[in-house]
């Protein structure tokens, strides 16, 4: 096919040698598969700030800094040099989360470069070499659905003691395919990552990633949907008493207190928003 415009740069200077064809085309950004030499990968073409929604990013910039005064300043101000500047970190919180979370073990995508607001990274195939599916796209058994589950807390804890939370974590970015010679769960779609010890939000934004994932697997067993793994992990991280291999119960006693129904009430509204955003982000 011919060349997207923003992938030329990136053939230019030789990074890539032809593009294949189109693969998706979501909110935030493009995604094509292209040939490296005798490799085929994909090409992550992020879309500009105003194709997005920009609701949720504050909860998801917090605490994300800037070596360059300069631009710092810039993006409090809101100018345009700041909107720009801000926008390229908003693109390279996934690049830096992805080489952060493959140096630590988890299975995302291997990221090989990012130039010009293009992410090359690894195609994630299925086992016969095929684009490998979303989760959303899949009916599982009880027993593939336990044991997915079961393996995809498995990477929250690994990305949580890398002191990484996805924050939009769900069955519409992960997919099932083959990492490093494995098949099982990848996940993908980073741009949202977040310090775990850097930002307010990360304690509820790990829960709502542990949630979702209980909720989307607990329909095909439904057993899962007594857990309480969310809760569980952060209470462990907090006490620093998470481990990549630390063995979980999906039990958590919460203690008693008073509850403070104006706090809950916010965040039943702050969830309902977040999954609009999300769900028109994800063209559902």
């Amino acid at each position: 096919m011919k060349p997207p415009a923003r992938l030329q740069s990136l053939i230019d200077e030789g990074l890539i040698d032809t593009v294949v064809r189109q693969l998706m085309s979501g909110k935030e950004a493009m995604v094509y598969v292209v040939r490296c030499g005798d490799e085929t990968r994909c090409a992550k073409v992020y879309k500009e700030a105003t194709h997005r929604s920009f609701r949720q990013a504050v909860d998801y910039t917090e605490n994300r800094r800037v070596k360059n005064t300069r631009q710092a300043r810039a993006m409090a101000k809101g100018t345009r040099f700041g909107r720009q500047a801000t926008e390229a970190a908003w693109q390279s919180a996934e690049v830096d989360a992805l080489y952060r979370l493959a140096a630590a073990g988890v299975r995302v995508p291997t990221p090989y470069n990012f130039h010009d607001g293009v992410l090359l990274m690894e195609l994630v195939t299925d086992l016969h070499g095929d684009a490998a599916p979303r989760l959303n796209d899949v009916a599982f058994s009880a027993e593939d659905a336990r044991r997915h589950h079961a393996a995809l807390l498995v990477e929250v804890v690994r990305m949580l003691c890398a002191g990484v939370v996805h924050g939009d974590l769900s069955e519409f970015n992960i997919l099932l395919g083959v990492n490093d010679g494995r098949p099982g769960p990848v996940i993908i779609d980073l741009p949202q990552a977040i310090d775990a010890a850097g930002n307010n939000h990360a304690a509820r934004m790990l829960r709502r990633d542990v949630d979702n994932l209980r909720g989307f697997f607990g329909r095909f067993a439904p057993e899962l949907l007594a857990t309480d793994h969310g809760h569980e992990i952060w209470d462990l991280y907090q006490r620093g008493a998470l481990h990549p291999d630390t063995v979980l119960t999906g039990r958590f006693e919460h203690a008693s207190a008073p509850v403070d129904v104006r706090g809950v009430l916010r965040q039943v509204d702050d969830a309902r928003a977040e999954e609009a955003a999300r769900r028109l982000r994800m063209g559902v």
